[in-house]
C-alpha cells in the first residue's frame, strides 16, 4: 500500500511575544530615561581632549554667556528623596525674607537651569508659557551690593557638601566675567571644579621625515 504523503507547508513564526516584548521594553526605556536640560542660553562650548565625563548627579553647573550673564544649575542629587533643590530655595528665601507656596516649591525642584533676580524668581516659576518664562531670565546679579550668584554658592554648598561644581562658559565669554566667577567660587571654600569642554579627538599619526 502507497505512503501517504504529507502536505508540505511553509514554516510559520508567531510574532506576538516579539511585539510584547517590544513594547514592554519600549514603556521601560520611556518611563526611566531622563532627558538633557536646555540650556539657559546658547553657548558654544570650547573643545578639549579631556576625556573626563561630567557626573550625572550631585553637581552644581555655572554657566557664563557671552553677553556677560550668569545661570545656575543645582540637581536633586542621586538619592532624590533628600530635594536638594527645594532646600536651596528654601534657603534663599530665608535669606530674602521670601516666602514661597508648596506649588512654587514643587516647581522649582522640577525646573533646571536658571539666571534671574530673586525679585523675578516667584513670577519665573507662576508663568506657564515657557517664552513668557524665558524673559526672567536676565542672569543672576553678581554686583558688589547684593550679590546673589555668591548666596545660591553658599546655600548650595550648605544643602549639598559632596555637590561638584562645573563652569559651562562659551568659548567668547570675557574674561573678567570668568574670572570673578572663579574668585566666587574660592571665596566659598570650592577650590576643586571643572570646565565643561566638548571632545575633540586628535588623531596621532607617523609624520615622514626627509632623508637626509
Amino acid at each position: 500500500m502507497p505512503k501517504i504523503k504529507s502536505i508540505a507547508r511553509s514554516p510559520h513564526i508567531d510574532m506576538t511575544p516579539m511585539v510584547d516584548l517590544f513594547s514592554l521594553l519600549l514603556t521601560f526605556f520611556i518611563l526611566t530615561a531622563t532627558f538633557r536640560p536646555v540650556d539657559p542660553a546658547k553657548l558654544t562650548i570650547p573643545n578639549s581632549v579631556s576625556e573626563k565625563v561630567a557626573p550625572d548627579n550631585d553637581i552644581m553647573t555655572i554657566f557664563i554667556s557671552t553677553d556677560k550673564k550668569i545661570y545656575f544649575n543645582f540637581d536633586n542629587g542621586k538619592d532624590t528623596s533628600k530635594h536638594f533643590r527645594a532646600e536651596l530655595l528654601k534657603a534663599m528665601g530665608d535669606q530674602y525674607k521670601i516666602s514661597f507656596t508648596p506649588k512654587e516649591i514643587t516647581q522649582f525642584s522640577r525646573k533646571s537651569s536658571f539666571g534671574m533676580p530673586m525679585a523675578y524668581l516667584k513670577q519665573w516659576l507662576n508663568t506657564e508659557d515657557s517664552k513668557e518664562s524665558d524673559k526672567f531670565q536676565v542672569g543672576i546679579p553678581t554686583d558688589s551690593i547684593d550679590n546673589q550668584f555668591a548666596w545660591w554658592l553658599n546655600k548650595a554648598r550648605f544643602v549639598n557638601s559632596q555637590a561638584q561644581v562645573a563652569i559651562k562658559a562659551d568659548g567668547n565669554a570675557p574674561y573678567p566675567v570668568v574670572k570673578k566667577v572663579l574668585d566666587l567660587i574660592q571665596k566659598n571654600g570650592i577650590n576643586k571644579f571643572n570646565f565643561v569642554t566638548t571632545y575633540d579627538k586628535q588623531e596621532v599619526g607617523i609624520k615622514d621625515i626627509p632623508k637626509q
